[in-house]
């Protein structure tokens, strides 16, 4: 019998072939095992894939060989409340920025390509951390083959942009290296969709705005509408670095819940971070995985509640909210 193999699938294949990451692979296999007609012709098909797909949950989640245990210098451990991952060309001020913002150790030279690893280092804002990671340049035709991790294991990507010249080709170059590992959504793909999970939120984090022409950020507005922030910033006049670390936290898009124990004070110092319109349980479940069975509501003194209101498992938290966990 004929596979008769539609055009989604063929689309999922071409992906998968294309791919350049084990997650990538994988997603795009379970896409084409989704969209493959299921019938006694494509029954060996469908084994091939579930096997490659069972080998595949294998290895990313016990680090075997497939996987890779050799030392990835692109892999940036996630520390502080996000990890927010610059891309740029060459010279763009990505390390200016970042040494500026966090004091980490990364070189600053007027020639290009003096960053020739990631590194991170972490942000103030209040009472949290932001973990910024400078990283190698990409140009026009080319960009270090294991970049796309780093990408991947953030939560926020600034596409950076040098206000004083050329805004236009750096911002094509960034945008089409992140639609080409299928880092920014495509229009095209529902939420549900394996291509769009893999997806990261993006921003225009815009440099050296003591050197723009009057009313470049406007212009470059009009010509991507694409609902993406333009941040401006200057290194040298440090306009916009003061209100940064609130941008990006309304762009990592968390609230800070402290807990608080019974006939106790609230514990301010380490709040927990949950992804905005968290609930009770969620944030049970983060504490500690056995909680969210054994919670059954809370007190919580914060936004949209009176003082030490008692509220049901499914409440939604807001910033800074106050909760005290009551179990059975």
């Amino acid at each position: 019998m004929p596979a008769n193999l539609t055009p989604e699938y063929k689309k999922a294949e071409q992906w998968y072939r294309t791919a350049t990451t084990d997650q990538e692979r994988l997603a795009a296999l379970e896409q084409m095992l989704s969209t493959l007609p299921k019938h006694k012709g494509t029954e060996g098909l469908q084994a091939d894939i579930r096997r490659r797909i069972s080998k595949l949950r294998e290895a990313l989640q016990s680090g075997s060989k497939r996987a890779g245990r050799r030392l990835d210098i692109f892999y940036v451990p996630r520390m502080g409340a996000g990890q927010v991952a610059l891309i740029g060309l060459p010279n763009t001020g990505k390390s200016s920025i970042v040494r500026a913002l966090t004091g980490a150790p990364v070189r600053v030279a007027d020639y290009p390509f003096s960053t020739d690893r990631p590194i991170p280092g972490m942000m103030r804002f209040e009472d949290i951390q932001i973990q910024l990671i400078d990283t190698p340049p990409i140009t026009v035709d080319s960009a270090p083959p294991g970049l796309v991790n780093t990408f991947r294991g953030a939560d926020l990507i600034a596409i950076v942009v040098d206000l004083s010249a050329g805004q236009i080709e750096q911002i094509d170059a960034c945008l089409a290296y992140l639609r080409a590992h299928r880092l920014l959504a495509q229009g095209d793909e529902g939420p549900e969709d394996p291509v769009h999970r893999l997806t990261k939120k993006a921003f225009f984090l815009c440099t050296k705005a003591d050197l723009a022409q009057p009313g470049t950020v406007d212009t470059l507005k009009e010509f991507y509408p694409m609902g993406m922030d333009f941040v401006e910033t200057s290194v040298n006049t440090a306009q916009g670095l003061g209100d940064l670390g609130a941008r990006l936290f309304a762009l990592l898009d968390i609230v800070r819940i402290y807990a608080k124990p019974p006939g106790r004070p609230p514990d301010k110092e380490a709040p927990f971070i949950l992804k905005a319109g968290s609930t009770v349980m969620d944030l049970a479940g983060l504490i500690h995985r056995e909680l969210a069975n054994r919670v059954k509501g809370a007190r919580v003194w914060g936004t949209g509640v009176y003082p030490g209101q008692y509220v049901q498992l499914h409440h939604r938290l807001c910033d800074k909210d106050i909760v005290e966990l009551h179990f059975d």
